[in-house]
């Protein structure tokens, strides 16, 4: 609590002092193919008034000068789950998800919030959740009674019974003595599909998201069979767009995928067995990959060091782990639109920006995965007239990071700057 108070009296006390013109070696401004140098941002009001070295810096303003740092729009991440904190140890974690009151673990996801932010990563779409954890956390952060990134919710993860987002598959009958339904996120049939997308921006959701296949850790099923059949998806599909929403599935395997490729879904999230035939479709359509490397990387090293996960998952890790990296390498090849997504919450909250490193490691150009992680984001959330670049009229969401990213990628791992909304979260030396 002492650490978010702090964190609050700082981002105020930078709010009361406006304008504020940010200088450094260099900018990327999210949708160029080189950086600018020098990098100057001014900031009034929490939105950007110029940028480049030629602006007009107002008489009154502060002035944070970075040095040599790269200036970059805020971070932002496809695919995390902020609202379940990290736990290594898969017994602890799962006792604590039953013994937890939900208060505990709206506290708990608050801080995993914030550490998100200060890693640089100003927006995020929070994909899964529970007793509208994700809800509250979002409206807490927006309403400034919360340090956060800006979030965009699911409520519920839709799939079918006994599937991935399922989430009393794999414990025996009875148990939690209720029985999912649409309410819950559990469907059979397309008219259940249409309902749970109703329940779901009826109780806050801003994206829908649904699991099209099996999963890497969930207890019930195999991680690349279908879960959704093709008139599922398409109503599900079709009801999040009639209602001018975006649509992401989870999706292991490529028969579940193409299902929801075909269906029209916005992205495919993980993507670890897809085939030529699913790159290409998604190529032709427009879908945005989504490949979560930092799961796998994490899992990868867990399961090394002999961290305890049931012999079943550790079977479906391997065999995903063991693909993602040529399914991403092909995907790149192949023109296939790619944005930042890291499923954090699988592996700490606040080591997001590791995924640009996996993304260059795989063949991305370091601008390339940049824009992954700002523009391309941006247009995923449907946000970008307002966010991810640096241009005059946009949110004032600006981080830096020391140095040039273009050639080493990882100093996006050492954000020392961060700004959301004009106001400032994290400088040099605090």
């Amino acid at each position: 609590m002492r650490i978010l108070v702090c964190c609050l009296a700082f981002a105020v006390a930078a709010a009361a002092q406006s304008p504020i013109v940010l200088k450094a070696a260099r900018l990327f401004d999210g949708k160029a193919d080189a950086l600018v140098s020098p990098g100057l941002v001014v900031v009034a009001d929490g939105k950007i008034l110029a940028v480049g070295a030629n602006a007009k810096i107002p008489a009154d303003a502060q002035v944070i000068d970075l040095g040599d740092a790269t200036l970059l729009p805020g971070f932002m991440d496809a695919h995390t789950h902020v609202t379940s904190p990290y736990n290594a140890d898969w017994n602890a974690a799962t006792v604590d998800g039953l013994r937890k009151t939900v208060a505990e673990q709206a506290l708990d996801a608050a801080e995993e919030a914030r550490k998100t932010l200060i890693a640089g990563f100003t927006t995020i779409r929070d994909v899964g959740s529970s007793d509208y954890l994700d809800v509250g956390l979002r409206n807490a952060i927006r309403s400034g009674k919360a340090v956060g990134p800006r979030m965009l919710v699911s409520v519920h993860a839709i799939g079918s019974t006994g599937g991935h987002c399922d989430a009393d598959a794999g414990y025996r009958a009875g148990v939690f003595g209720r029985e999912t339904g649409p309410e819950m996120g559990v469907i059979n049939g397309a008219e259940e599909a249409r309902r749970a997308v109703r329940l779901n921006l009826k109780y806050g959701a801003d994206v829908i998201k649904t699991c099209a296949t099996g999963g890497v850790l969930s207890l019930a099923d195999e991680v690349d069979t279908p879960q959704l059949t093709q008139e599922e998806l398409n109503a599900l599909v079709d009801e999040t767009h009639a209602l001018r929403k975006k649509a992401a599935a989870h999706a292991h395997g490529a028969t579940g995928a193409k299902r929801a490729i075909r269906a029209g879904i916005d992205s495919i999230e993980h993507g670890s067995f897809l085939d030529d035939e699913a790159l290409d479709m998604m190529k032709a359509k427009g879908t945005v990959f989504v490949p979560t490397l930092m799961a796998g990387w994490w899992l990868d090293q867990m399961i090394e060091k002999g961290t305890y996960f049931p012999p079943a998952i550790v079977v479906k890790a391997r065999q995903a782990i063991a693909s993602i990296s040529q399914v991403t390498q092909k995907a790149i090849a192949k023109g296939v639109v790619i944005a930042l997504g890291t499923d954090a919450g699988v592996e700490p909250h606040g080591l997001n920006a590791k995924e640009f490193e996996l993304l260059v490691k795989l063949g991305m150009k370091p601008v390339e995965a940049l824009r992954a992680g700002t523009s391309v984001d941006a247009e995923l959330f449907g946000l970008s007239k307002t966010l991810g670049t640096l241009e005059t009229g946009k949110i004032a969401d600006v981080v830096a990071v020391p140095g040039d990213p273009l050639k080493d990628i990882t100093v996006t791992q050492k954000v020392s700057f961060v700004m959301k909304e004009g106001i400032v979260y994290k400088r040099p030396g605090k």
